[in-house]
């Protein structure tokens, strides 16, 4: 068998388990995110959103709509790397799969590609919903869709980052409720940049999470909130290489795996 049909077969056997697994347990991975943003379309539609008025030329249940996707694609991609990763590294069998001949590039592929397609599961989901609540068209669907496909990458490599540093089940929570929950409320989910005063504004062209909450919404609203889509996925593709070396690298050293 050739090199690259070996790397394909070993692909798609990480891969499909992937799919898998979160689909064999689907009450626990894909119905909860759902739940939960049908709470949120509620609140922000019946309760809060009528309150609000305007946000962004777009009444406020429109405008929060990409938000709360993204950020439900955000959460699953992280969440599903992350937590089968170390499963696989606290019962050992990943160690398995690192003594054999698959290239760490294979490895790592498939466990991102598995966090990306519950990501994206789950954000046409919460797309279905939420198109009960708000009428959606998609402006531009190849923005939407680069969009959303390169922020569940990122976030399914940076679950494998914090699997692979995990210790411990408590461990691979820390990061979802101490840094990502923050930063993707800090992300423009609920709010327009532009409505920030100084130097708010400016401190928030640090998060990440903006950038690809702007870049969404411009795809489903054709309308951004005064970040450049440009730059947004320059950010992305930057974050996406820079998170992607650096699992190869803990791959390749054994970080936390080999010991």
């Amino acid at each position: 068998m050739s090199e690259w049909k070996y790397n394909l077969v070993a692909f798609n056997t990480i891969f499909s388990k992937e799919i898998r697994r979160f689909m064999r347990i689907w009450p626990q991975t894909l119905l909860p995110p759902a739940i939960t943003m049908s709470l949120y379309f509620v609140i922000f539609g019946a309760v809060i959103g009528s309150r609000v008025g305007e946000m962004g030329g777009f009444d406020y249940m429109t405008f929060v709509v990409p938000g709360l996707v993204m950020m439900a694609v955000i959460t699953n991609s992280f969440s599903n790397v992350a937590s089968s990763f170390f499963s696989n590294k606290f019962q050992k069998s990943i160690e398995e799969l690192l003594v054999s001949p698959v290239p760490n590039w294979i490895i790592l592929a498939g466990y991102t590609m598995g966090g990306v397609v519950r990501g994206l599961y789950v954000g046409i989901l919460v797309m279905i919903l939420g198109a009960f609540f708000v009428e959606l068209q998609v402006h531009h669907f190849l923005i939407t869709l680069l969009a959303v496909f390169l922020t569940a990458t990122l976030f399914a490599l940076c679950g494998f980052i914090n699997a692979v540093f995990a210790r411990k089940f408590d461990d691979v929570a820390i990061i979802p409720t101490f840094v990502l929950t923050p930063l993707t409320y800090l992300g423009g989910v609920f709010y327009s940049v532009d409505v920030l005063p100084e130097p708010f504004r400016s401190i928030s062209l640090l998060n990440p999470i903006l950038y690809q909450v702007n870049a969404f919404r411009y795809g489903i609203l054709g309308q951004d909130s005064g970040i450049s889509i440009g730059w947004a996925f320059v950010v992305m593709v930057l974050a996406i290489v820079i998170m992607a070396v650096w699992a190869l690298h803990l791959l390749r050293v054994g970080k936390g795996l080999r010991n």
